[in-house]
């Protein structure tokens, strides 16, 4: 393929462990200018990033996302909040007697942080830096909005930990993904058969171990104590946009 954008779509891939390398202040302004001028509604830009540079708050917030070291040893940490805060607040500033931001407000921001988060992992991709997603960053709700002081209007939408790639993780095979006729219906949405379910499912499994995958996925993910600790915190956050 001879487009490099595309390319370096279909190559990128999660990345957990770093070399030592720093990246340098150009490099990080440059990840920092390609998230800001991500796709955004209304031109509203409802979200804020905190740039996580205090070892200290990195090595705890690895314990507060399901204990992942190799959160506390990324070269650049970012978590990217859904904000409708700072519109809130000019709001009243100006005399317009604002309702109180809601489900809908939450979901608009929501989309706009994951929106630019995604601008900084393909920009700092083409720079060759890595970067994995840290979804465990909507767990442990007090913890986390102690540490980062969070306003209610401000809530992690994902996590983002940047570094090189050390030469295994180049190499690693990038994980399949599901084919495209399963993930894209025209006009409306198809619920899919049990063969089809299980067909869609099956390249990620071991060859013949489709339901025993599958069992152990739903434990491990679906049904694991983070995963529940992770819907509690966010009944917190969801509380605060009730009207």
């Amino acid at each position: 393929m001879s487009n490099k954008t595309i390319e370096g779509l279909l190559e990128r891939k999660s990345v957990r462990v770093f070399t030592k390398k720093q990246i340098s202040k150009k490099d990080k302004q440059a990840i920092f200018e390609a998230a800001i001028n991500a796709p955004t509604a209304g031109n509203m830009q409802l979200y804020s990033i905190i740039d996580v540079t205090d070892e200290d708050v990195k090595v705890k917030l690895s314990i507060y996302c399901d204990n992942q070291p190799f959160i506390k040893d990324a070269k650049m940490v970012l978590v990217f909040l859904a904000d409708y805060q700072k519109w809130y607040e000019g709001f009243k500033q100006c005399g317009c007697k604002p309702r109180h931001p809601s489900y809908g407000d939450f979901q608009l921001s929501t989309v706009d942080a994951v929106i630019a988060a995604q601008n900084a992992v393909v920009a700092a991709w083409s720079l060759g830096i890595g970067s994995c997603y840290i979804g465990d960053i909507i767990e442990r709700h007090d913890d986390v909005c102690k540490i980062l002081n969070l306003s209610s209007y401000a809530v992690p939408a994902c996590m983002v930990v940047f570094g090189y790639p050390t030469k295994q993780q180049l190499l690693r095979n990038k994980p399949k993904r599901v084919d495209l006729k399963y993930t894209v219906f025209e006009n409306e949405y198809r619920k899919l058969s049990k063969e089809e379910t299980k067909d869609m499912f099956q390249n990620k499994a071991p060859e013949g171990l489709y339901e025993s995958w599958m069992n152990a996925f739903y434990k491990r993910k679906y049904n694991s104590d983070f995963c529940k600790e992770m819907s509690k915190s966010m009944k917190k956050y969801l509380k605060k946009y009730e009207i």
